[in-house]
């Protein structure tokens, strides 16, 4: 007989596999989809006919079967929304992983160096997480241009901050345990201890939060699209497609509608995964 104590210690970790589970499903299928849809029989994502302007979803068309309807230009809209996926994961994941580099080294420089180096990266951090996000990027971008790159670099260099809170936290434990002063007293370069003994502590909590932020940045990068201050059609994102769509919305719902669910299915994906993984790094339940 099972003791009610060992089934409560267990139910925890059955929902955290179940959330990880759900999360992994609708990432995979996502995101399959989108690498997936140049090889899929579909119509192109920029032919468009002004012969089947807003057609519902399932209509016959010249091209084959639109599944999800067609828009103001006659365009396929499933292919739109496969081939704006694939770009705006594109400039999430690049644009992820810059700030997580540049967050992950300043913030270890800041919690092993200390002193003044740590006290002025940690104002850079509050004065850069006192400026909205949105507000800086569409100023860059009304300035530089709304190049994919530019793009990229600039919602990269504005999420480097909570990643260098996270490693600055996380090195000031680790420098004072004893391998890092016995690294010290065999007299390691700083930049040894820094990437050999002091980042592979840090790989665990950063993937955690590389997950929780992902999210963020898809609704930001959406946000730019819909403003009309992201990458510019025909080339089609989630957010630019729904920034489309908005106008014939009383007349075709089905093109904010969907854009919008596959944003809402990656968000709810990347925080089921990434809340999965952070109780199961930081509640061991055995």
């Amino acid at each position: 007989m099972i003791a009610p104590t060992a089934v409560l210690r267990r139910r925890p970790r059955r929902l955290i596999y179940g959330d990880a589970v759900i999360g992994a499903t609708l990432l995979i299928a996502v995101i399959a989809a989108a690498l997936l849809s140049p090889w899929l029989p579909l119509p192109d994502a920029l032919s468009n006919n002004l012969l089947e302007i807003f057609l519902p979803p399932g209509s016959p068309g010249a091209q084959g079967t639109h599944w999800l309807g067609t828009d103001q230009l006659g365009r396929d809209l499933l292919s739109r929304i496969l081939s704006g996926t694939r770009l705006s994961l594109v400039v999430v994941v690049l644009s992820a992983l810059i700030g997580a580099v540049i967050g992950t080294t300043l913030g270890m420089i800041a919690g092993y160096l200390g002193g003044w180096v740590d006290a002025l990266l940690m104002r850079l951090i509050d004065i850069q997480l006192a400026i909205p996000f949105i507000l800086l990027i569409l100023l860059v971008i009304a300035l530089m241009g709304a190049s994919l790159t530019n793009i990229i670099v600039i919602m990269g260099c504005t999420s480097w901050a909570i990643y260098a809170r996270v490693a600055r936290a996380k090195t000031l434990e680790i420098r004072e345990l004893e391998y890092i002063q016995a690294a010290r007293a065999m007299d390691f370069s700083t930049l040894r201890i820094l990437f050999r003994h002091i980042l592979p502590n840090l790989f665990t909590p950063l993937v955690v939060l590389l997950t929780l932020d992902i999210p963020r940045l898809i609704v930001l990068e959406a946000s730019v699209g819909f403003l009309g201050m992201g990458i510019q059609p025909p080339t089609p994102t989630l957010g630019n497609l729904i920034g489309e769509g908005r106008s014939y919305m009383l007349l075709s719902q089905w093109l904010v509608l969907y854009p919008g669910l596959v944003i809402a299915a990656l968000v709810i994906g990347c925080n089921l995964l990434g809340d999965a993984l952070l109780r199961r790094t930081h509640t061991r339940l055995d």
